[in-house]
């Protein structure tokens, strides 16, 4: 059987207590992510999202288990594997530009300097971010525009997986919204795989392929991974009147909101922990002619 590009193998993470002994986050978790395919994460505070984001990022190592991204194992970080962070992590001494050419330059040395400013301000534009404001430093940015470059660096790099962790909390709706939408264009053009972190389930549906659905911690596991059965390009005005959308919705409100307590606390004794695979799809009971009223006699 042919592994997956990103495959995540009996990943586990414990922590010491505090009273000698040791709490397990989550434990065996094993699923996998195709390339070019685009996974969100959805979980309660404390079941180790971040957790597995940062493995998958290299910036952290697990009790056991490995990670694998196209035939190598993940060890530390790598320009192959991009980071979008809910606080921006811009470098703030630095310009916009900078920002953006400084990752661009690193990626490809051999590039000449007017390249990798060509290249870096292609990607600002995608975000739409140019003129002026391109030269400006992270402080003199609204949360939206620091955003905006934050997704334009980490796609300019053109990584392997990028890495979104909760990159629209911080930002109010309408901006959310736009920046959503960039991101959709953006990942439609470049192919990239992505696996995003989020606690808002309308966003997920919009953004995802699939959707994979964590219990709450500890011995916290994945699942399921629910397809998104709603076809692509996705206009959030319009995804809402799809047949399946709110069956979709309403299966994963289900699930945080009761299955995800259900099933904690659970622990795999030795078992590897692969999400039941969850696909929704109503649009043929939707195509379906309505049967015309039949007439009955009444007596009155």
């Amino acid at each position: 059987m042919t592994k997956p590009f990103l495959s995540i193998e009996n990943l586990t993470q414990t922590y010491p207590d505090g009273q000698g002994g040791t709490m397990t986050v989550f434990e065996n978790a094993t699923f996998g992510v195709e390339k070019g395919e685009f996974v969100c994460i959805l979980g309660h505070s404390g079941c180790g999202k971040s957790t597995i984001m940062n493995i998958l990022a290299g910036l952290a190592e697990p009790t056991s288990g490995v990670v694998v991204m196209d035939g190598r194992e993940v060890s530390g970080p790598s320009l192959d594997r991009g980071v979008v962070f809910q606080n921006y992590s811009l470098l703030p001494w630095l310009s916009t530009l900078k920002n953006v050419s400084f990752g661009v330059a690193a990626r490809h040395p051999e590039w000449s300097k007017a390249e990798v400013l060509e290249h870096s301000r292609k990607y600002l534009a995608m975000v739409g971010l140019e003129g002026d404001v391109i030269h400006r430093k992270p402080s003199q940015l609204s949360g939206g525009m620091r955003q905006r470059v934050s997704i334009a660096r980490a796609f300019a790099n053109h990584p392997k997986l990028l890495l979104l962790d909760e990159p629209f909390g911080a930002l109010d709706a309408l901006t959310r919204g736009t920046i959503q939408d960039e991101l959709l264009k953006i990942w439609g053009d470049s192919g990239q795989t992505v696996f995003m972190i989020t606690h808002d389930i309308d966003e997920a549906i919009l953004l995802a392929d699939r959707i994979l659905l964590m219990t709450n911690g500890p011995f916290a596991r994945v699942a399921e991974s629910v397809e998104i059965t709603i076809p692509r390009p996705r206009n959030r005005t319009a995804i809402v009147e799809h047949p399946n959308y709110y069956a979709i919705r309403n299966h994963l409100v289900q699930f945080l909101g009761k299955r995800s307590k259900e099933l904690a606390g659970q622990a795999s004794d030795g078992a590897t922990q692969s999400p039941e695979t969850v696909r929704i799809d109503l649009t043929d009971a939707a195509d379906e002619p309505t049967p015309e009223p039949r007439l009955r006699a009444v007596n009155t």
